[in-house]
């Protein structure tokens, strides 16, 4: 049956849904994967909200008869694709193939740290006691071992660092339980599945870089998709960066300490060495400012003067700590393992201290608690390049959100996609009459005292046409909460007992069920939720965004990659800060209309979209929505459309001076 046949209106597809219409979209999509799964080629296929571009790789990759690797960029995906939309099109397709989820090892019990978490009874808190219990019921019932199963305990919650493993403290073929390893047990599911579906950071972690172990998916792979594409030069800036972190280094402490314990209690010398690394992590923390913070490693020395020093010592520790672990390590696996993590972080961190180089820079992300130490490369291209030209196999990178302006220059330059094939397919809403954009009149300048102070006044009136039911996105947590605040003080002075809801006050499932069961609730959060939020009706119709969302400029890599670009010759605004900005902004703008019967209000509270010459191309790349500067234009159009259904045609609602734009 062809991919026409598959999608036709008396097709099995229309069969399984009631009311489907075909979509030349998808149809198309579906086409050009099935294209480039045949040619062994690359696809960069660029899908609007509403196009069905899940169906549309699927379709084409179970038809194809080889063993396929979906990655998501996100594990909630991940778990929709495996439990519905995979079962769904192979049963569709009447195609006998079989099916695996791979998630990182901190997602799977091991019954290893948990069986040691029970002995320890280390655990002083109820909840971690209630929740260790509620863990231990699942291991014995469970078959995946997967944390997402265990309901009864939250996804973030702190008893899981003490049950699941790492990379660093698996024991390997050497625990008790290897038999009985949920994550190995996943693996060999996986490296027998014809479909196989991760995320992108275990992709590049597992699958390129071979970390831990399952680097024998990619060799038998015929074809790689990525779903959520745009977020995929993050993600390999990372992997194929460094990182040390201070979690890590405490972690090693108190696992050689714990195995100390057990295996070396005549050797006082370990366990005082594990507590001066411990001590040294924290003393390094304390040398820089309490708020959290983004810096490059050559301006640390002359911003804390204590740096050096606190840096040194902590050299010193983790290299004290290695050595009294190899003096042990013949004793017991356990040890040898903490000794070999403990040379790997050592050799990482010296190589950190030694700086910048032409292909990497060397920054701290200091976090409330801790830090992160990475050395991040520059130019990632080469590397994914090289990787793809690894074997012959498809590659398709799908996504709502990768050209700029119908262009995918950026997305192509990031990666080394130059050969590539490039296709775009327009959402089939019709955004004229679903959406209104509104960019109000007279706003001070972003950046100018009191600039978010305005954007609540003006996004004010709108709250109360739409009866609440918004998203309010910054580009900042302290604006988000500034404006937390002022929502908060203006629904106190109206006397409206609407919920508001700020990111960081629950998990973001948790906010979204919140947000999703209240009538009139406000979310205010910044760009956690600016991607991958899907909730259609009324329960959604305003969403405001404070600022164009181009990325500080002292953000270290940022920083490093303007120069590098500049000394290239290169517009390093052009070709990278405003490309990025306008993807980074189709994504919040995304979050509006997701359903052919949605209506909307989009506000964006930064003039820059208007006034600047750059501020074409970004509008441009925002779905064809009817634009307005005027607050009454604004009702009216979503008056109408409440009252009477979407508008015909933009008389009723009248003209719009952007639309001349």
């Amino acid at each position: 049956m062809t991919i026409e046949e598959l999608f036709a209106a008396d097709g099995p597809i229309a069969a399984a849904f009631p009311g489907y219409t075909p979509r030349a979209q998808q149809v198309a999509m579906a086409q050009a994967v099935e294209h480039a799964i045949r040619q062994r080629g690359r696809l960069i296929a660029e899908a609007g909200t509403g196009t069905g571009k899940t169906f549309a790789y699927l379709v084409p990759a179970l038809m194809s008869g080889g063993k396929v690797i979906v990655s998501t960029g996100t594990k909630t995906l991940q778990d929709q694709l495996y439990a519905r939309d995979l079962p769904l099109v192979r049963d569709l397709l009447k195609v006998p193939v079989t099916i695996a989820l791979l998630k990182g090892r901190a997602n799977y019990v091991c019954h290893y740290h948990l069986e040691r978490a029970r002995h320890e009874g280390r655990f002083l808190r109820r909840e971690d006691i209630a929740g260790l219990q509620q863990v231990e019921r699942y291991a014995r019932l469970t078959q995946s071992g997967d944390k997402a199963g265990c309901t009864g305990v939250a996804e973030d919650a702190p008893i899981w660092a003490h049950v699941t493993s790492t990379r660093d403290n698996c024991l390997g073929s050497d625990c008790p339980h290897h038999k009985d390893c949920f994550v190995l047990k996943a693996r060999k599911e996986a490296q027998e599945a014809d479909v196989v579906v991760v995320n992108h950071h275990l992709f590049f972690a597992d699958v390129w870089l071979r970390d831990e172990g399952a680097g024998e998916l990619l060799p038998a792979c015929n074809t790689v998709i990525f779903d959520e594409a745009h977020q995929l030069p993050e993600v390999a800036s990372l992997f194929f960066g460094e990182t040390i972190t201070s979690g890590q280094l405490v972690e090693l402490a108190r696992d050689a300490r714990a195995e100390a314990l057990v295996i070396a209690k005549d050797y006082v010398r370990l366990p005082q060495a594990s507590e001066a690394l411990e001590k040294a992590v924290r003393d390094f923390r304390l040398a820089f400012r309490p708020e959290p913070a983004r810096l490059p490693q050559n301006e640390l020395a002359t911003k804390f003067k204590e740096y050096e020093a606190r840096l040194a010592e902590l050299g010193d520790k983790l290299a004290a700590l290695e050595g009294e672990l190899a003096a042990q390590a013949e004793r017991a696996e356990e040890l040898q393992k903490c000794h070999e993590r403990a040379t790997a972080l050592r050799e990482v961190l010296a190589k950190w201290q030694g700086g910048d180089d032409e292909e990497a820079v060397h920054w701290i992300d200091i976090t409330p608690h801790g830090f992160m130490l990475h050395a991040t490369p520059l130019n990632i291209a080469k590397l994914f390049q090289r990787q793809l030209n690894s074997g012959q196999r498809a590659w398709v990178f799908a996504s709502a959100t990768l050209a700029v302006n119908g262009q995918f220059t950026h997305f192509q330059h990031e990666l080394g996609l130059w050969e590539a094939e490039t296709a775009t397919w327009d959402s089939p809403f019709d955004y004229k009459q679903q959406a209104v954009l509104y960019v109000p009149r007279d706003m001070p300048e972003a950046n100018a005292p009191g600039f978010t102070a305005k954007v609540i006044e003006r996004a004010w009136p709108l709250l109360e046409l739409t009866q609440g039911h918004a998203f309010l996105l910054f580009t900042s947590l302290r604006a988000m909460r500034e404006a937390h605040e002022l929502v908060t003080q203006k629904l106190k002075d109206a006397k409206l007992d609407w919920p508001v809801l700020l990111q960081g006050q629950g998990s973001r499932t948790e906010l979204l069920d919140k947000f999703r069961r209240s009538p009139n609730a406000i979310l205010v959060a910044s760009q956690t939720f600016w991607e991958g939020i899907d909730v259609k009706g009324e329960q959604l119709s305003l969403v405001v965004i404070d600022k164009l969302p181009f990325s500080p400029p002292d953000d270290p890599v940022l920083s490093a990659r303007i120069g590098q670009m500049q000394k290239s010759g290169r517009n390093a605004f052009v070709d990278y800060q405003l490309p990025h900005a306008a993807i980074t902004l189709k994504q919040g703008a995304g979050r509006l209309i997701r359903d052919e019967r949605d209506t909307g209000i989009l506000m964006i509270g930064d003039t820059r979209l208007v006034d600047k010459p750059y501020g074409k191309l970004l509008w441009k790349s925002l779905p064809p929505m009817f634009r307005s500067r005027e607050l009454d234009t604004v009702k009216r159009f979503f008056e109408v459309k409440r009252q009477h259904g979407r508008p015909q045609d933009d008389q009723q609602t009248g003209p719009a001076p952007a639309e001349k734009d």
